[in-house]
């Protein structure tokens, strides 16, 4: 929801925003700012054993850690800590015992297997 919003800046307040389901069982989603290029930042909630299938990155990848931990094969990022992914790496990701994550994405994903729709 827009808080307020000028010719400069656009505050939202997320207190007031619902969240989304993302298709994937246990994960939601708040998209905060989107352009139609496919350009996006989410603030994304996974419950504990969650997982986001198996997916590509189309463009790079930003992620920063609010709370929890986010794992993939290549570590885990936790609260606090930030990681990156090169366009083209595809991965699977999961959260033992839930997380909330910004993202920052060029495009949008690429998923590869069939999703478990909600």
């Amino acid at each position: 929801m827009i808080l307020n919003a000028t010719e400069r800046s656009t505050f939202l307040d997320l207190t007031k925003m619902a969240w989304e389901p993302s298709g994937f069982p246990g994960v939601w989603t708040k998209v905060l700012y989107e352009e139609p290029s496919g350009r996006r930042t989410t603030l994304t909630r996974f419950e504990a054993g969650a997982t986001l299938p198996r997916h590509r990155h189309v463009g790079l990848e930003q992620s920063f850690v609010l709370e929890g931990s986010l794992v993939d094969d290549d570590g885990e990022c936790t609260a606090g800590n930030f990681v990156w992914r090169r366009p083209g790496s595809v991965h699977r990701a999961w959260s033992p015992g839930g997380c909330i994550v910004i993202g920052i994405f060029d495009r949008p994903n690429e998923f590869l297997d069939p999703p478990a729709r909600v």
